[in-house]
């Protein structure tokens, strides 16, 4: 599994967008309702949607989030066999941060639940590539 940064791709090139996401200081994290680890909020594209608008969508249906301020960090890619790459071709996206002011009272996606953390948990759905999205928006002082 290798993950990538890029200042910038095609736009074509994007297929996912994720969203590293605080509220009150706190690390956000979503619990798919078929899994027993955590995830950064986020999703795949739509089509004819753009990526900012896709980043924005994930976040409100992921986390139920109401009030927040979104600012992207930059393109990355991931190249290897995954659960969402079965064929290991390198694949990108736009890596978001938000901070979350106010959530919905209750979820209406494949998210059973939201949880906020002091430290990142160690039960991760994506141990390989979800670190190093989060350790390049603390290089880039965004989070």
């Amino acid at each position: 599994m290798k993950v990538n940064f890029y200042e910038e791709a095609d736009d074509s090139q994007l297929k996912f967008a994720v969203i590293i996401s605080r509220s009150d200081g706190k690390w956000v994290m979503c619990k798919h309702k078929d899994r027993t680890t955590y995830e950064i909020p986020g999703g795949h594209r739509e089509d004819g949607e753009k990526i900012i608008d896709a980043a924005i969508r994930e976040l409100k249906e992921e986390t139920g989030a109401k009030r927040f301020v979104i600012k992207p960090v930059c393109v990355y890619s991931v190249s290897g066999r995954n659960m969402i790459n079965p064929c290991g071709d390198e694949s990108f996206g736009m890596l978001y941060c938000a901070d979350i002011e106010e959530f919905e009272s209750e979820l209406h996606s494949e998210i059973e639940s939201v949880a906020l953390f002091d430290n990142i948990p160690n039960e991760l759905t994506y141990p390989l590539i979800q670190p190093e999205l989060i350790a390049e928006a603390q290089r880039r002082r965004l989070i």
